[in-house]
């Protein structure tokens, strides 16, 4: 699936990834191949995402949103 972070400024990351947990207003939640269409809120926490060679990263944010839709996942950062 791809994931694609971006925020007013640059585009942070974009590419395929295996996972992605998000820092959601009502909790964390993990983003997984084929999951349903979602829009959610995000808060201040840490975004992690797993690359499809098994590499995991992490992003601090500030909050921002999430779309979830056909194993794209977009998030805009601030």
């Amino acid at each position: 699936m791809t994931l694609e972070i971006i925020s007013a400024h640059e585009v942070t990351f974009s590419g395929e990834v295996t996972s992605v947990t998000l820092p959601g207003e009502l909790g964390s939640f993990t983003v997984l191949k084929d999951h349903a269409p979602i829009i959610s809120v995000l808060v201040k926490g840490r975004l992690k995402y797993v690359t499809e060679t098994g590499e995991e990263a992490y992003v601090d944010i500030a909050g921002g949103l999430a779309d979830v839709n056909h194993n794209k996942i977009s998030v805009c950062i601030y």
